[in-house]
């Protein structure tokens, strides 16, 4: 498995050009980042990300690896699990999110791609990522990277927004995520491309391959116990544990 959908030609004309434009855009808009996500998750996120890391196994002393870390949300949360900022340390290829990242300052922060995460093997206990699968230019290259960052035993918990199954919610959800979101963060916003971000945001999320992909691809690598939960019908923690 490669990317998680194909090519969206309203944006880009081809994955070649999908890596560079997705780092600018979310380069240029990382300031509203946050504003416009309290609004988009209606003020639930924090409270969800504890909780969806708890049920992944994470608890107190625990490494952390936080991949597409962005401004430090679900990282923050992680760090509050575990009880050391220290133990944190969050991966994301946007200097410019990394530049506006919110997390306490023992918190490492690197620059760095999912396929390539710039620490050593066997170096983590936990692995997280919060709704920036859609995002990964290949993902079974992205797996393999989380099977090696990982000591025997470790496990990773994959926070990602899923396409309803019914019509109505599906409906429902694009009208709130692509007219909605957008059009309360054109009134918000400080830079124009952030109405931009937040339409591409529900467009990944509907062209994103099916959940039954993504696992299987999380299993080919090695993982095992692989699973999914669900929250809201939209919510999906992918969790794994790598072979001790």
């Amino acid at each position: 498995m490669s990317a998680p959908h194909p090519p969206l030609k309203d944006y880009y004309s081809s994955e070649t050009e999908r890596v560079g434009w997705v780092q600018h855009i979310f380069d240029r808009t990382a300031g509203d980042y946050n504003r416009v996500e309290r609004f988009m998750a209606l003020g639930s996120g924090s409270w969800y990300r504890r909780r969806a890391l708890a049920r992944g196994g994470l608890g107190r002393g625990m490494r952390v690896l936080d991949i597409g870390v962005g401004t430090g949300l679900t990282a923050c949360e992680a760090a509050h699990l575990v009880g050391d900022p220290k133990l944190v340390i969050g991966v994301d290829p946007s200097p410019g999110m990394v530049e506006c990242a919110e997390v306490p300052p023992q918190l490492q922060l690197k620059i760095g791609r999912a396929e390539e995460i710039p620490v050593e093997a066997n170096s983590a206990d936990f692995l997280s990522m919060g709704y920036a699968l859609r995002h990964v230019g290949d993902l079974s290259a992205a797996f393999r990277e989380f099977m090696r960052v990982l000591v025997p035993g470790g496990r990773i918990c994959l926070l990602e927004i899923t396409r309803p199954e019914g019509r109505t919610a599906r409906v429902l959800l694009k009208a709130y995520m692509r007219g909605i979101v957008p059009l309360f963060a054109r009134g918000i916003a400080r830079h124009r491309d952030t109405p931009e971000l937040m339409r591409y945001y529900w467009d990944t999320i509907d062209a994103c391959a099916p959940p039954e992909q993504i696992m299987a691809a999380i299993r080919a690598v090695g993982f095992q116990d692989v699973r999914r939960h669900v929250e809201l019908g939209v919510f999906s923690e992918y969790c794994a544990r790598k072979p001790g």
